[in-house]
């Protein structure tokens, strides 16, 4: 009995210990992310379900890295620029971040509403298009920093649908098995295009400085005052740890749903999430589709105020405003007026001509720029005493960082190639 009740509580502890890294991990799964996983799936079957098991050790090491950063200094990443290196380099990562965040924040909006008119196609897209803009907008503005991280933790649990729907649909569990532990790859451009965009899906930098400042602030209001030791540095770990490996497996789910329905019906090009969801429909059945088109709805609904918010911690931060989601309206005004111009302006994409395609492709590109870049200057960070103390990379992080920079450095020059060429 005491051990099962140990267990219990050890249990409770590691939920109760969920947050940041928790919320970073299944914000990337945003609409944007889902049209990207399910081009895979309609373009290649299951030849991409491998990239799970790649990024996800990646994706853990960098985001640990930003998390220990805001853990231990107590700053944003754009702080810790600002103060230790060129201040023309954090310029350039602000021209840089503010049209791709919120083409991306337009590209997720747009998506919701054209799947949620497919759910009740009475009402206009554009109609859920200004209401999700609206929810969020309030939410954000009028909940504390608390209510609002419990919010987007809980709305983590919708990504579990696309888990579910791999199992509605017949499939070859060998055929699976293989795909993922055997790379498959076909040397032509529309392949290595797909890699280039799975991995600046999955390594965005706009989640680098939304975990350094999570953790800054998830610090401050928990652990004021308090050193930190080894003891927190392991449920940073654990939380961070916790939430990449819960995005990798969706991506997976997602790459093999549409794997499996679209590829091997003959349904090759899907530009937006809708039209997944729409074509699951007559193939997958109704439960499939309503599940997959709910979690479009759930993972905008997580992912927007991350990439709001990490827009305006930038700009706050690049120019000395009070910031923070702990604060009012009127102690930051700076802070959430950026967030507020972001999702406005975000939300007026869709009334242009621009297509969300379109808006996915800007952002791939400047992503796919900026992403090998910060990884560079978070690896110089995380190996500098004088702003990590005793708290520098491991030797296992500096190999894995240094995969992922070169990874990331390659992907940006295929990128660029493919574009030119």
């Amino acid at each position: 009995m005491n051990s099962i009740k140990k267990t219990e509580t050890d249990f409770k502890d590691y939920i109760k210990s969920l947050g940041p890294g928790l919320i970073t991990g299944a914000s990337d799964d945003d609409p944007s992310g889902i049209a990207t996983y399910s081009q895979a799936g309609a373009g290649f079957g299951m030849a991409t379900l491998w990239t799970a098991w790649i990024t996800f050790p990646l994706m853990a090491a960098i985001q640990e890295m930003c998390a220990r950063i805001g853990l231990i200094t107590g700053n944003g990443l754009t702080n810790i620029i600002k103060t230790h290196y060129s201040k023309k380099l954090l310029y350039v990562m602000l021209v840089l971040s503010f049209p791709a965040i919120t083409l991306n924040i337009g590209a997720d909006i747009a998506g919701m509403g054209a799947v949620s008119n497919l759910l009740i196609p009475a009402i206009p897209s554009f109609v859920f298009s200004i209401l999700f803009t609206g929810l969020l907008m309030y939410a954000i503005i009028q909940y504390s920093y608390k209510k609002l991280a419990g919010i987007l933790k809980w709305l983590c649990i919708v990504l579990f649908l696309y888990i579910i729907v791999p199992f509605l649909v017949t499939k070859n569990w060998i055929v699976v098995l293989k795909n993922t532990f055997i790379p498959a790859i076909h040397f032509n451009r529309e392949y290595c295009e797909i890699l280039v965009a799975i991995l600046g899906t999955t390594i965005s930098p706009y989640l680098f400085f939304w975990q350094t400042n999570m953790e800054a602030e998830n610090q401050a209001h928990k652990q004021t005052n308090i050193v930190v030791n080894k003891f927190f540095l392991s449920k940073m770990r654990s939380d961070v740890i916790t939430g990449m490996f819960f995005s990798n497996v969706v991506m997976f789910f997602i790459i093999l749903t549409t794997g499996v329905v679209l590829f091997n019906a003959g349904i090759h090009k899907i530009d937006t999430v809708d039209q997944a969801a729409q074509a699951l429909k007559p193939l997958a059945g109704n439960l499939s589709y309503l599940l997959f088109a709910v979690g479009v709805i759930g993972t905008g609904l997580l992912a927007i105020p991350v990439l709001a918010g990490s827009l305006s911690y930038i700009l706050a931060e690049t120019f000395e405003w009070k910031e923070g989601l702990d604060k009012k309206f009127s102690e930051a005004k700076g802070f959430y007026i950026t967030i507020i111009i972001s999702l406005l302006i975000g939300l007026l994409i869709n009334f242009t001509k621009i297509t969300p395609f379109q808006a996915l492709f800007v952002t791939a590109v400047v992503y796919g720029i900026t992403a090998p870049v910060l990884i560079g200057v978070i690896l110089h960070i995380c190996n500098n005493k004088k702003i990590m103390g005793d708290d520098t990379n491991g030797t296992l992080s500096n190999i894995l960082g240094m995969a992922t920079f070169v990874l990331m450095s390659v992907a940006a020059i295929a990128l660029l190639y493919f574009q030119f060429n």
